[in-house]
């Protein structure tokens, strides 16, 4: 298993926009997108500043991603 890779917030949204995910709604500077099969949700700060390790972690826990998969996704 990899390290997780340093990204802000904007690029991990891409990233779950990349792997099927939909933009469900914005509330202040947060996102919650949901994918239509596996009906997964995932709540992700729109931060220019890089992400904190955890935060990365729980939203891949939140979308079913591995370290891996996220980072093909870049």
């Amino acid at each position: 298993m990899s390290r997780l890779p340093r990204v802000s917030g904007k690029k991990t949204a891409r990233a779950l926009e990349c792997a099927g995910f939909e933009l469900r709604s914005i509330k202040g500077d947060h996102a919650r997108y949901r994918h239509p099969v596996s009906r997964r949700t995932a709540i992700v700060p729109l931060w220019d500043r890089v992400l904190y390790i955890g935060t990365l972690a729980s939203i891949l826990r939140q979308a079913g991603l591995t370290n891996d998969e996220f980072r093909d996704l870049l």
